[in-house]
């Protein structure tokens, strides 16, 4: 652990700080440094010689970077501190330049969109197939995949979530074979896949699939903390280009806590994940077939695998659908949240995630368990009229970049319909988008948008904060 042991023998020498952050190892700011503690603050420090510089890392940082790689199997890992966000759109920005084409799901992390409109990348839209029984989008099938490549042969990558925030995966080595075959780059969202790369009898990975390039978020599954993540390249890229364009976005000021919880996560990973990842996906196992003997509820997993749209399914993903309950998995998320304590992931129109990690006991998985069955016994109610699932298929109109710095004005959602978004809208978590700049407003889509605000979802993206008026592109 390189960047741990430099942070240890740099507060052995008791060097005397002239440099920032200015709270000075915490003696300038007593109340942070009591509600933090001191330690943390001792070792919240900027680059300097000893410590390496996360722009241009010459030793310690370097020396982690390659101890990184060679655990998730890369030729190069990168550390991210702007979150998983940056190393998504650094994926986007490498591959794509202004006016290149790329490949993807609708149901992307707004953080891909985001560097379409950063970039000036444009969108070829693989719409997921949806499961209507229980609501929720699937992976890419290789026929649209290849239909899409057929198309469009000039795109420069095709970019696939695995898994989706569901537990979903697509059949990822056979999109990079169709990929690579058509001269194009893969780009994997593992956000929620760090322990593919650790754990036995897992979907697999981004790196062992053969793909170009792979954001993973530590700080999710992997135990590091919030807002620290890794970026993995494959042999076909040019890891120099890729540090220029990461370099463009992120923070000059690494923050050492986050490097130093990427270092000793990885090291832990590295040794315990295979235990680790076996006791978790026993967790979410035993979880499930509690909450699938409640009745109305349904926690799914591998029966959903086809061979196509669900070509596999992360274990450790304790998905639930509500639908049956007659409550939206909103409600269910409301509902533990304010009267149980409980707070799971997100819930949308009809499910709710509860994430599992090393950091669960069965003691808390009975308390959640316990919770849902008094929830149907309380609130159960006929589910007619429910909105069975929140995906819908876009209209693309315009560019995203085009569209988010165009001339807009504001209009209210009822005299929306019909026409060009310019700005986001999406419910948070997942951060998946109902709306992205440059799609076509539909009624379906002001129907959904008013049905997840009566539920109470944390709806975000528009300049509008109470998601009143939608800015929209003006007419000629």
């Amino acid at each position: 652990m390189p960047i741990m042991t430099a942070l240890n023998e740099f507060k052995r020498n008791r060097l005397v700080p002239f440099d920032v952050p200015g709270h000075k190892r915490g003696k300038g700011n007593p109340e942070l440094t009591e509600f933090l503690g001191e330690r943390c603050m001792t070792l919240d420090v900027n680059s300097m010689k000893p410590l390496d510089n996360l722009c241009h890392p010459v030793s310690v940082i370097k020396e982690a970077e390659e101890l990184a790689a060679d655990a998730f199997g890369a030729k190069q890992a990168f550390f991210m501190v702007n979150g998983t966000t940056s190393a998504v759109q650094t994926m986007v920005l490498s591959a794509c330049k202004k006016g290149e084409k790329i490949i993807l799901p609708r149901n992307v992390h707004r953080s891909v969109i985001n560097a379409m409109i950063l970039g000036g990348a444009i969108p070829v839209y693989v719409n997921p197939e949806t499961n209507h029984e229980i609501g929720i989008s699937l992976g890419m099938t290789l026929v649209a995949v290849e239909e899409a490549i057929r198309e469009n042969p000039d795109a420069k990558a095709i970019l696939v979530n695995n898994p989706t925030y569901y537990g979903v995966c697509s059949n990822l080595k056979a999109i990079t074979e169709l990929a690579h075959a058509a001269g194009m780059l893969v780009l994997a969202d593992e956000a929620h896949g760090t322990h593919f790369y650790f754990g036995e009898n897992m979907p697999i990975s981004g790196m062992a699939a053969g793909a170009d390039m792979a954001s993973v978020s530590m700080h999710k599954s992997g135990g590091s903390l919030t807002q620290s993540s890794f970026l993995l390249v494959g042999e076909g890229m040019n890891a120099g280009y890729v540090r220029q364009i990461i370099n463009l976005t992120q923070t000059t000021s690494g923050s050492y806590l986050l490097l130093s919880s990427l270092d000793i996560s990885r090291k832990n990973l590295a040794v315990n994940g295979k235990q680790i990842f076996a006791k978790v996906t026993e967790m979410a196992q035993y979880a499930r077939d509690e909450i699938n003997q409640i009745g109305d509820y349904y926690a799914y997993s591998s029966e959903l695998i086809n061979g196509d749209t669900v070509y596999d399914f992360d274990a450790t993903k304790l998905s639930i659908n509500t639908l049956h309950v007659g409550l939206a998995g909103i409600e269910v998320y409301s509902i533990l949240r304010d009267e149980y304590d409980i707070q799971v992931e997100f819930g949308d129109v009809g499910n709710i995630l509860a994430y599992i990690s090393v950091g669960d006991s069965r003691r808390n998985l009975e308390r959640l368990v316990s919770a849902l069955a008094e929830i149907r016994r309380i609130y159960k109610k006929d589910k007619a009229g429910m909105l069975q699932y929140e995906y819908i298929n876009p209209a693309v109109a315009v560019a995203p970049q085009e569209a988010f710095y165009a001339d807009k004005e504001a209009l209210s959602l009822e005299k929306s319909g019909g026409r060009i978004c310019s700005e986001f809208v999406m419910a948070y978590p997942p951060g998946i988008p109902i709306l992205a700049p440059g799609e076509r407003i539909t009624t379906e889509i002001l129907d959904a948008i008013e049905y997840l605000k009566d539920k109470g979802c944390f709806l975000t993206g528009p300049e509008d904060m109470e998601i009143k008026n939608l800015n929209v592109l003006k007419e000629d």
